[in-house]
């Protein structure tokens, strides 16, 4: 279960992802392309190219990885990091 208590950031990223991944593919994700540690207390939040769907990889002793789905409405989600810092 998701501890929220156990949390320090939250990250977005920017962008599509292939969601076909699971905690290893988005581990390297994170590493690669975010230059982030995957084992940091924070939530790396990733979104697909329909922006229908979700999934936030987040390591508590293990690795949780939550997936979420609309069924009939799209995310507004940032494409890049300018869209994301917006106010």
């Amino acid at each position: 279960m998701l501890n929220i208590d156990k949390v320090n950031t939250v990250y977005l990223a920017c962008g599509v992802t292939d969601l076909r991944r699971s905690i290893d593919g988005l581990s390297m994700v994170v590493q690669t392309d975010l230059k982030l540690d995957p084992f940091e207390k924070a939530l790396f939040v990733f979104c697909n190219k329909q922006m229908n769907k979700l999934k936030i990889l987040h390591f508590d002793n293990g690795f949780w990885l939550y997936y979420y789905r609309l069924e009939k409405s799209r995310f507004k989600w940032p494409m890049t990091k300018a869209e994301a810092l917006k106010v």
